[in-house]
């Protein structure tokens, strides 16, 4: 596994299509948390542009990668010393699905020794957006 963790976890989803999380609430720090967001009534594209400009201002200033244009607008960063640092391996990406745009961030704890981070981070969103598409019935278009 990519994360390293070996024993089961449960699972905690909170949300809805519009926007939830989901994370495993009995590990500290938690392994893996995912996080999404789409424009709607309440969350306007203005913001969701402005979520995925601080977040390419945090992991470029931390040396972070650019996702392929498949996965649509997004970056992959290594955050050690920030106050982010108990999941500092961090993937975000802003991307359509059917007629809307969406987010979603992934952060992990840590990465297993011997893996390639931010390649892992870039396959992990793939999977993510995958899944998305398939629970939420739209037809991905980065």
């Amino acid at each position: 596994m990519v994360t390293g963790v070996t024993g089961p976890l449960v699972e905690k989803t909170s949300g809805n299509q519009n926007s939830g999380e989901c994370w495993a609430p009995d590990a500290s720090p938690r392994p893996l948390e995912v996080g999404w967001l789409q424009v709607d009534d309440r969350t306007s594209q203005e913001h969701l542009d402005f979520l995925m400009d601080d977040r390419r201002d945090l992991y470029s200033r931390h040396g972070g990668i650019t996702l392929s244009n498949d996965l649509g607008d997004g970056m992959a960063a290594y955050l050690p010393n920030t106050p982010f640092s108990d999941q500092p391996y961090q993937v975000s990406a802003k991307f359509r699905c059917g007629d809307k745009e969406r987010l979603i961030d992934i952060f992990l704890a840590k990465i297993a020794k011997g893996r390639e981070a931010m390649k892992d981070l870039a396959e992990l969103m793939r999977i993510a957006q995958k899944r998305y598409s398939k629970l939420y019935n739209c037809t991905l278009d980065a």
